[in-house]
C-alpha cells in the first residue's frame, strides 16, 4: 500500500491525547511526513510531549476546535488533518450537554469548514462505538459529528477535500480507561464490576493508529470504516489485572451499554465486509467510490457480545502488561 504521508503535512486535533500523541510518534517514526503539526488547546502537555519528541518536523500549534478562526490559521498548507479531538467522560457530557455539543458537534463543522476552504486533501474523523444506536449524550454528539463529515463531501463539490469516519472500541490504556481504574484499584482488594455480563470490543492504541493511517491511505471520502477487532467480558479482564481480588457488582451506571455496538442491523444494509474491516458506504447520490467487499447477510450486526473473536485472561494480561 502506497505511503500516503510521505511528504505531506499532516495536523492532529487532539493532539496531546492518548491517540494523537501515539499518532505522531508513528507517523514521525515510521513515515515519512514533511511535517506533523500538534493542535490542541492544553499548552502544559504540549510542552510536556515537545520534551519526549524531538523532532525538526513536529510543530505545535494551541488552539481549540471551538475557535473556527484559528482552524483557518492551523490549516494553512496542511495537506491531511486527523480530528481526534473531543470531550469523551460520559458523565462529564451528560452534566456539561452545552460544552458537548459545542466541542464534539460544532467543533467537527468548524473542521469541516476550514477544511474544505484551506484546500485540506484528506481528513478522517475518529468516532465512537457509543454513535451506533447513542444511548447517552457522547454518542448522540459523536453520530452527529459522523454524519456532518460524511456530509462534507458533498459540501466539497468538485474541489479535492476528502472527509472519511474510522470507528473503532475501547483502547486498552488509553486515559480514562477501565485498565489504569483497575490497577489502581486492586490494591484495595476488590475490584467493582458494574455487569457480571458486560462485552466490549478491544483495540491497543497501536492497532488504532495504524488502522487510522491505514484508512487515509485507502479512502475515497465519505466511507465509515470499522476495523474487525476482539471482545472481552469485563469479568475476565478484572481476573487478568488482578486475580486476587474479590468483585464487587454495582450496576450499570447511566449511559452505559451492557454490550457494545459498532454496526447495526439498519446500517449493515449498506456495509460491506472488506476482509480485516468493515466499510459503511454512504447513500448519497455523489457516492461514486467502489471498494472490494461482499455485502452483509440481512439482519447482521457487528456487536461485543456476538463477535466471534474473543480474547482470552491470559491474552488479556499479556495486552495490559500484568
Amino acid at each position: 500500500m502506497v505511503d500516503s504521508l510521505k511528504d505531506k503535512t499532516v495536523l492532529v486535533t487532539g493532539g496531546t491525547g492518548s491517540f494523537g500523541t501515539r499518532f505522531v510518534e508513528v507517523a514521525l517514526s515510521d513515515r515519512q511526513p514533511r511535517k506533523v503539526i500538534v493542535f490542541s488547546r492544553d499548552e502544559l502537555k504540549q510542552f510536556e510531549m515537545s520534551q519526549r519528541l524531538s523532532d525538526d518536523r513536529l510543530r505545535f500549534f494551541l488552539g481549540d476546535v471551538r475557535d473556527s478562526e484559528r482552524l483557518h490559521r492551523a490549516f494553512h498548507g496542511v495537506d491531511y488533518v486527523i480530528h481526534a479531538a473531543a470531550l469523551k467522560q460520559i458523565p462529564a457530557t451528560e452534566y456539561n450537554p452545552f460544552e458537548a455539543i459545542k466541542t464534539n458537534v460544532l467543533g467537527a463543522q468548524n473542521v469541516i469548514t476550514a477544511a474544505l476552504d484551506c484546500g485540506v486533501e484528506k481528513v478522517i474523523a475518529l468516532s465512537t462505538d457509543k454513535a451506533t444506536n447513542p444511548i447517552n449524550l457522547y454518542g448522540a454528539t459523536k453520530l452527529c459529528s459522523d454524519k456532518l463529515f460524511v456530509a462534507g463531501n458533498a459540501y466539497a463539490g468538485g474541489d479535492k477535500t476528502r472527509f472519511s469516519v474510522v470507528r473503532y472500541g475501547n483502547v486498552v490504556g488509553s486515559r480514562g480507561s477501565v485498565v489504569p481504574f483497575f490497577l489502581r484499584r486492586r490494591a484495595e482488594g476488590t475490584l467493582p464490576i458494574t455487569d457480571p455480563r458486560m462485552t466490549r470490543f478491544w483495540i491497543t492504541l497501536d492497532q488504532g493508529v495504524r488502522f487510522v493511517m491505514d484508512c487515509l491511505d485507502r479512502m475515497q471520502g465519505g466511507e465509515l470504516f470499522v476495523p474487525k477487532i476482539p471482545s472481552m467480558r469485563v469479568v475476565d479482564l478484572a481476573k487478568a489485572i488482578a486475580p486476587e481480588c474479590s468483585l464487587e457488582i454495582v450496576g450499570i451506571r447511566p449511559g452505559e451499554k451492557l454490550h457494545e455496538l459498532m454496526i447495526g442491523e439498519d446500517d449493515a444494509r449498506r456495509a460491506v465486509d472488506a476482509g480485516d474491516y468493515y466499510i459503511l458506504v454512504p447513500e448519497f447520490a455523489w457516492w461514486n467510490g467502489k471498494h472490494l467487499g461482499k455485502a452483509l447477510p440481512d439482519g447482521f450486526s457487528y456487536r461485543s457480545d456476538n463477535n466471534p473473536h474473543w480474547l482470552t485472561v491470559d491474552e488479556l494480561r499479556q495486552l495490559v502488561g500484568v
